[in-house]
């Protein structure tokens, strides 16, 4: 038995862990991949205090890692919870063949990439789909490629993209990007970068290995089918939570419901992160959720007489 049991390597995860170790609070995280989330796959982040010439988002997770580990968070990667069970004393979460108990737990295991669902998709995945740039953009060095979306996570991957490929072709269903001004600015201002408006994915074609895709222009019904060695799809994500009891309320897309302290309905259970309803999705957010569902975790723990009530010293 643990006092607080972390589900999710992300930010919030990593500086809940943080903040607990430090209080001296027994901690276990557990993350279902590497440990990081999906902040380790930007190749930069600008907008993180403390980084004035910005940071690479797998070093900025290596750092928080390694913070959380020199406070003594037990971290155990590649171990995902197949199911959670909440009582009132106790919660245990099943990863496999082990089970982790503990008195109180905070939910940060973060969203996954959303998939199309379109003929070829599954077929051709590790064989010219991905869904993340950063792990696999040297693959396509000299290539032509499709980057599918128009939000910042889409337009910030196409930069990275166009370091490697001939030629990066933007796919978007509307007629403008969602993305952020300055990223606009700069995909628009890259020569290898070209855009696809009112267009949509419709299948991906090849032999063993994706040759080419088939592109709609859902205005004049026009299809075209355009050679490319490789397809990166980023049209949102959906949350983490197929492991969670029925006790955990979620909202109407699948993120954890909690209050303004972070807290679901059942008592000492938190959500942080981008898991959470209402999270802005960044990470510097997560980072601050996480912070406060720890605090919130130690009170937890104090008023179920688990641990002595604080007693002052540094923050």
């Amino acid at each position: 038995m643990r006092d607080v049991l972390i589900v999710g390597g992300g930010p919030a995860g990593l500086t809940a862990g943080i903040y607990l170790c430090r209080a001296r609070i027994s901690s276990t995280l557990l993350e279902r991949q590497i440990v990081g989330g999906q902040a380790m796959l930007s190749p930069l982040i600008e907008n993180y205090p403390g980084f004035p010439e910005g940071i690479e988002g797998a070093e900025l997770m290596e750092r928080m890692k390694k913070q959380a580990e020199n406070f003594g968070l037990e971290i155990i990667a590649f171990s995902g919870v197949d199911r959670l069970v909440v009582e009132e004393n106790k919660k245990v979460a099943f990863s496999g063949d082990q089970s982790f108990e503990a008195r109180a737990v905070i939910i940060a295991a973060g969203r996954s990439p959303k998939k199309l669902g379109i003929p070829g998709e599954e077929e051709f995945t590790g064989r010219g789909v991905s869904y993340c740039a950063t792990c696999d953009a040297p693959l396509f060095r000299d290539r032509r490629i499709l980057v599918v979306g128009g939000g910042d996570a889409a337009i910030e991957e196409s930069l990275h993209l166009a370091s490697f490929a001939s030629i990066v072709t933007v796919v978007h269903r509307r007629s403008e990007l969602r993305a952020s001004d300055y990223l606009v600015e700069r995909a628009k201002a890259n020569p290898k970068i070209n855009f696809l408006f009112n267009s949509e994915l419709l299948e991906l074609k090849g032999e063993g290995v994706l040759k080419s895709a088939v592109v709609l222009n859902n205005i004049t019904g026009e299809k075209q089918e355009i050679p490319v060695s490789g397809v990166f799809l980023y049209v949102g994500n959906v949350p983490n939570t197929d492991f969670l009891p029925p006790e955990i309320e979620l909202d109407e897309n699948g993120y954890i419901k909690t209050d303004s302290r972070l807290e679901t309905k059942v008592q000492g259970v938190s959500g942080a992160g981008d898991i959470r309803s209402g999270n802005r999705k960044q990470v510097i957010c997560a980072a601050a959720e996480g912070a406060i569902a720890a605090m919130n975790a130690q009170r937890y723990l104090e008023s179920t007489g688990a641990r002595k009530p604080y007693e002052g010293g540094s923050d």
